[in-house]
């Protein structure tokens, strides 16, 4: 599920080309008929459908089951999700920060790395994490370190973490498929 630019739902399908990743997107939700994301997933290949505003649990479920989804990956979904039950431990998003710090409402994109900078932060990264129906609260599944370095603007900042980001969902989605969904805890 995408809202912007598409680059990390790219990254992931990168993997999966390159046999680093044994999964297959069978469909990508926008949130946004007009993110670039869109019209990137389609030249590759993508089957995208877009769904504006929030998606009430029992749409997003059928059109899940239609698509025989296993598990839901947010890449850079920037709406809370309604998590139907029967997907309940099966979606999982990536924050641009280590968790519990700097996460919740509106602590998305840019606002996480001028929020890491102004309160000193030695280090940031990411973190791939259960969704549980509130924003950045869900059980860990893997975090990456980055340093912040001295004079890092939002946009260096941005551009490291965005690096161990491109290592991490991957890294957590290939333990994650290697064991049966079960839910969070289990």
């Amino acid at each position: 599920m995408i809202s912007g630019g598409g680059r990390t739902a790219l990254n992931i399908l990168d993997h999966i080309e390159r046999g680093d990743l044994d999964a297959h997107v069978a469909l990508v939700i926008s949130s946004d008929p007009d993110a670039a994301g869109v019209q990137r997933c389609r030249d590759r290949g993508l089957q995208v459908v877009v769904m504006p505003g929030t998606i009430a649990a029992e749409v997003l479920e059928r059109t899940l089951k239609e698509h025989h989804i296993d598990w839901v990956v947010l890449a850079g979904y920037l709406k809370l999700v309604r998590i139907p039950a029967s997907y309940e431990g099966r979606v999982i998003n990536i924050h641009p920060a280590l968790l519990p710090k700097f996460g919740g409402k509106g602590m998305h994109g840019h606002h996480v790395h001028e929020a890491v900078i102004a309160a000193g932060e030695a280090q940031s990264g990411c973190t791939v994490h259960f969704c549980d129906g509130k924003y950045d609260t869900g059980p860990i599944i893997l975090q990456m370190v980055c340093p912040v370095l001295p004079g890092d603007t939002p946009d260096t900042l941005a551009a490291r973490v965005f690096d161990v980001e491109k290592q991490a969902y991957p890294a957590a989605l290939k333990q994650l498929l290697a064991k049966p969904a079960s839910r969070p805890g289990e």
